[in-house]
């Protein structure tokens, strides 16, 4: 047990990892994950969006979650200039819509259906996303080459009744076709 007085540990620098970038993405390959794009506006009112795996549910009191964006990122620029943002959960169905927010295509929202309501965090993805949550930034928390933001959800819409997600895992998409019971 230590005591208040004690000094707290001194965490060594980010890049004294002897792990090389190559082989921490070769493991991180191997944890399958949901994918979504986030999605805001910039200052002029133009969307703005990127595919996004880094997504985690921090807390249910009050609903909280965590994207991490890469720094230099126009997304990112307008998130923490707008201060809101919407995750759109991706659909098993959206693998062109996955692959086309992770590029550098300019014209990605004349490519997709999506609209942008009045009060909304970011546009809906809605031919492509089972489901939204509209999210004011929390806290942005520099890390490495990214930024983790934590988004207070504000508004949740779903957009489909089959909720089945779009995975990526061992560098390649993929869903679930059927839903499978624990036994």
């Amino acid at each position: 047990m230590t005591s208040s007085t004690d000094e707290p540990a001194i965490l060594p620098n980010v890049g004294d990892a002897p792990v090389s970038g190559t082989d921490f993405s070769s493991l991180m390959a191997t944890f399958p994950t949901g994918v979504a794009v986030v999605t805001t506006t910039d200052a002029a009112g133009a969307p703005r969006g990127m595919t996004c795996s880094s997504v985690c549910s921090v807390s249910l009191f009050p609903p909280m979650l965590s994207i991490c964006l890469r720094q230099g990122s126009p997304t990112l620029a307008s998130v923490l200039w707008r201060r809101t943002f919407a995750v759109n959960l991706l659909r098993h169905t959206a693998r062109a819509t996955a692959v086309l927010f992770a590029s550098a295509v300019p014209d990605r929202f004349d490519r997709v259906r999506w609209e942008h309501e009045p009060g909304a965090a970011g546009p809906h993805l809605i031919d492509d996303a089972h489901g939204i949550a509209d999210c004011r930034t929390a806290e942005a928390v520099p890390i490495a080459d990214h930024i983790v933001l934590f988004g207070a959800v504000t508004a949740i819409r779903h957009t489909c009744s089959t909720m089945i997600p779009l995975l990526r895992g061992m560098h390649r998409y993929s869903s679930w076709t059927t839903a499978e019971e624990d036994t």
